[in-house]
């Protein structure tokens, strides 16, 4: 069957909106965790995979990674949860004036919640499963790599990175509006979030796995693990909880919602909803 057209996916993207927006705050939670640990799947999946693409181009490695990725988006838009850098989206409904302030603002604060509880349970469950241990140490290296990485970040770039990630996280979520099969919705997901991950972009939800899996890590790994990448946990002593939530899960969430909410939610709203409102 033909896919829908973008004022068709408009309309649909503004009854989804409202769907959410109504949902009761328990299934609204359930599903928040729910997405949060297959964002943290996705971010498991790429570190694997990060883990042995070394010898790769870097550009080449990148886009590997970013690729199996974009499972988590899959999981979450096929299997159904609530993803709040997705809910951005919601702001389509709000504009049209068929959601109210309120009802989108506790959409978002009990789903960022929701997101960050099953992030954070994924990122304990992996590191009590020793995943970090996996390929001789690379697996737990690797997450280091990436967790040290991102709070190398300047606040101000941050947002920018933020913006970033969620204008392609949320075109992502769009185009899969337009799909009525599965097979057309994994493939309007998957080169959106493969280009946001290999470009080096920031992302709310997956950073919740990603940073705090490296702290589990700096603080708990046992000795034969440090010994087996050459390291030590006081190397590694810039992963703080303090710089994973105000050096960047503040400014990355910031740009997340400019880039979500406002470079696609509202520019999306303003070409095909507006008159509609207005009328």
């Amino acid at each position: 069957m033909d896919a829908l057209l973008p004022p068709e996916m408009a309309v649909k993207a503004e009854a989804i909106g409202v769907s959410k927006a109504g949902l009761d705050g328990f299934s609204t939670f359930m599903l928040a965790v729910l997405a949060g640990a297959f964002i943290a799947l996705g971010a498991v999946f790429a570190t694997t995979v990060g883990a042995g693409s070394g010898s790769l181009p870097w550009g080449v490695g990148r886009l590997l990674v970013g690729t199996v990725f974009s499972l988590g988006l899959i999981l979450v838009v096929v299997g159904g949860a609530e993803l709040f850098t997705g809910n951005n989206l919601i702001v389509m409904a709000w504009a049209a004036r068929k959601v109210p302030t309120g009802r989108l603002l506790r959409n978002w604060g009990i789903v960022y919640v929701g997101n960050f509880v099953g992030s954070l349970g994924t990122a304990a469950l992996v590191f009590a499963a020793g995943h970090h241990g996996f390929g001789g140490g690379a697996a737990g290296a690797t997450a280091l790599a990436i967790g040290e990485a991102k709070l190398t970040l300047g606040f101000g770039q941050a947002i920018a990175l933020g913006v970033l990630c969620n204008t392609l996280v949320c075109l992502a979520v769009w185009l899969s509006f337009s799909a009525r099969t599965v097979a057309g919705k994994v493939a309007a997901i998957v080169p959106p979030i493969a280009a946001f991950v290999a470009a080096g972009f920031e992302h709310s939800v997956a950073n919740m796995y990603f940073i705090p899996q490296a702290l589990l890590i700096q603080a708990g790994a046992s000795p034969e693990f440090w010994a087996s990448i050459g390291s030590s946990a006081e190397a590694h002593e810039g992963l703080t909880v303090g710089a994973f939530l105000l050096a960047n899960l503040l400014p990355v969430t910031i740009g997340n919602i400019l880039g979500g909410a406002g470079l696609v939610g509202l520019v999306y709203w303003a070409i095909y909803l507006r008159r509609r409102s207005e009328g």
